[in-house]
């Protein structure tokens, strides 16, 4: 039976989701509040709340102090970010995808074992690798697709596919097969239409992983003109003294494609988030 509920209780419900995100928030408006005043109001406790002496110098001064040869240029580390994060965003959407289709509809001799595999390389962490990674490919070190390479096929995006193409009823297959399409025509002109809530799912949650990707960096990366966001944000906030202002500037500018991202994504990203739901 439906719960039905009554006009108080929505009140209640809304009131404690309000607060709850209005909590959640207080940290991403510190940061923002933060980046539009003066370095030494910054760290002012909850006074750092209050929206005084605001200006965009912060900005202006991170961008003029990153535009030479010795400092390396903002926006091209912005450009190596971008670059990393669309090349293993959109390969591990065609290989993850078409990996994770392959063990749902495709039938052949071990396909549980393989399986089984991407199950268990979803419990290592990227942490116990990396080492291991980094004697393997020191060859490569400063470069563009090393800083890719690892991140593009990943199990648990393979489990996230894997687990949507298994509620679509085979049915539309078989139709689609009896119409004379092959498993590559079945899986771009239908499977791939039909299941972009998960699509956008996975590509926000790897732009996320990928585009705060530090550890990975740091042990490969050492030449300022591939380095990404993240890495020259730490860079330049161990310069001294910090300037609190600053630093916090360039933390909004790190997370102003995320937002872009989610934006973007975020209609088929609810629909994903509703109809697993509904389903379950």
């Amino acid at each position: 039976m439906a719960l039905i509920r009554t006009p108080v209780r929505r009140v209640v419900d809304y009131t404690v989701l309000s607060v709850l995100a209005f909590i959640f928030a207080l940290p991403a408006l510190y940061l923002f509040l933060g980046s539009l005043k003066p370095s030494d109001e910054v760290l002012n406790g909850l006074s750092g709340f209050l929206p005084v002496h605001l200006s965009f110098d912060n900005y202006a001064a991170v961008l003029d102090s990153l535009n030479s040869e010795s400092t390396g240029y903002f926006w091209q580390f912005m450009g190596v970010s971008v670059l990393l994060s669309f090349v293993v965003v959109t390969g591990g959407l065609i290989a993850n995808s078409m990996a994770a289709y392959g063990l749902t509809r495709l039938k052949w001799r071990g396909q549980n074992a393989v399986f089984t595999l991407v199950l268990l390389l979803m419990l290592i962490p990227f942490e116990s690798v990396a080492v291991p990674l980094f004697y393997m490919f020191n060859g490569q070190r400063n470069t563009i697709y090393i800083q890719a390479l690892p991140f593009v096929a990943n199990a648990f995006a393979i489990y996230q596919f894997h687990t949507f193409f298994k509620k679509i009823p085979p049915s539309i297959e078989e139709a689609a097969r009896l119409d004379g399409a092959g498993p590559w025509r079945t899986f771009f002109a239908i499977i791939v239409p039909m299941s972009r809530p998960v699509f956008a799912s996975v590509a926000i949650i790897t732009f996320l992983i990928q585009w705060g990707s530090f550890l990975w960096p740091v042990l490969m990366v050492s030449d300022p003109s591939v380095r990404p966001l993240p890495l020259e944000m730490s860079v330049f906030q161990g310069q001294q003294p910090p300037d609190w202002g600053q630093i916090l500037a360039f933390g909004v500018l790190l997370v102003l494609p995320v937002l872009v991202v989610f934006a973007f994504f975020q209609r088929w990203f609810v629909e994903g988030v509703a109809s697993s739901a509904v389903k379950g």
